[in-house]
């Protein structure tokens, strides 16, 4: 006796197959067959979830964003001072975005500006998920300033939103050029701004 899968469980796989084909072909240029015959579902189960294109989008970011903040939680919620731990975001952020697995790779990075010009709700989408990133980047830097391992004159969200700025223009740069150095020097940017020496 075969067991249906539930409901949630079909929405979210049709998402994550979705991610990598977003990451790699980027929005306008994934179908909705590609995504149906990548997901094995049929269109009537796409429809059930999704009215449109557009809002299948949002809800591709919406995982996406989901899952990072997730791990970025993971990461800055360690054990120890609050510089080790955003040293340990932006190191997990340089080996994401030189590594092999696409599925890594920065979906803010390969959509923000395709789809900004495309869709209002999609652009929203990564407003509201990039200003939760920055705003978790924000309270990591107040806490350092708390237990003394950052600067006393940083401003935790002026700090935070320029390393963020910062780590997404190497992150494009770094996949023009196809070379991993706008990615080293964001690393040596952000030691220089909070403080941490090259042996930390």
């Amino acid at each position: 006796m075969s067991h249906a899968t539930p409901p949630t469980d079909v929405r979210r796989h049709i998402l994550d197959v979705a991610h990598p084909l977003f990451l790699s072909k980027g929005f306008t240029a994934v179908g909705l067959t590609e995504v149906l015959a990548a997901a094995k579902v049929p269109k009537g189960s796409f429809y059930h979830y999704f009215s449109s294109k557009e809002a299948f989008g949002e809800a591709v970011l919406e995982a996406y964003f989901e899952d990072y903040l997730q791990r970025m939680d993971g990461l800055l919620g360690q054990p120890g001072p609050a510089a080790q731990r955003l040293m340990a975001y932006f190191f997990d952020w340089l080996d994401s975005q030189t590594g092999d697995e696409a599925q890594s790779r920065c979906l803010v990075v390969k959509l923000g500006a395709e789809v900004s010009d495309l869709s209002d709700t999609m652009r929203a989408a990564l407003e509201r998920g990039t200003r939760t990133i920055t705003a978790r980047l924000a309270r990591c830097v107040e806490e350092g300033l708390t237990d003394r391992s950052l600067p006393e004159s940083l401003d935790a969200a002026g700090t935070a939103m320029t390393l963020y700025q910062n780590w997404l223009g190497a992150s494009l740069l770094a996949k023009i050029t196809r070379d991993r150095k706008p990615l080293d020097t964001a690393l040596a940017c952000t030691r220089r701004m909070l403080g941490v020496p090259y042996d930390a």
